[in-house]
């Protein structure tokens, strides 16, 4: 224990409190501790606070989506209830026509030319058990 003296009789009396000048007292490794398991007791909490807080901001986003598509088929609902909207489609996609209608199909101009350059037949591919032969015997040769 540090001593020091008394300024008036020169005695030297024992200093309460420090004994090693920067070692931990008592009250500040308590307060470390109970800092520390707050600290710890909070962390838990807090990450799943945060990670509940992701999920919803992407359940947001998954429902903001959905109501696009709703918006985009309720649209198409109303095109298919309406009547001139079916029969134009009709007449373009299924080549439909209305009675009394002459309807014709234009075929492309340089369809023949395109049919008569096309090759006779099919190439014919040989086997493989021969392609792989081929390469046994190339590879064989001295180069």
């Amino acid at each position: 224990m540090a001593r020091r003296r008394d300024d008036e009789g020169g005695e030297e009396r024992a200093r309460p409190g420090r004994r090693g000048g920067t070692a931990l007292t008592g009250r500040a490794a308590i307060l470390a501790v109970v800092m520390c398991a707050i600290a710890l007791s909070l962390a838990y909490p807090v990450r799943e606070y945060v990670a509940q807080r992701q999920e919803i901001a992407e359940l947001r986003q998954q429902e903001r989506v959905a109501r696009r598509e709703v918006a985009e088929l309720e649209r198409r609902k109303r095109q298919l209830g309406d009547k001139s909207y079916i029969e134009r489609e009709a007449k373009r996609r299924l080549h439909y026509c209305m009675p009394g209608e002459r309807c014709f199909i234009v075929l492309d101009g340089g369809g023949a030319e395109r049919e008569q350059a096309k090759p006779a037949g099919p190439a014919r591919k040989e086997p493989w058990y021969v392609t792989l032969w081929r390469s046994v015997e190339q590879a064989d040769r001295p180069r």
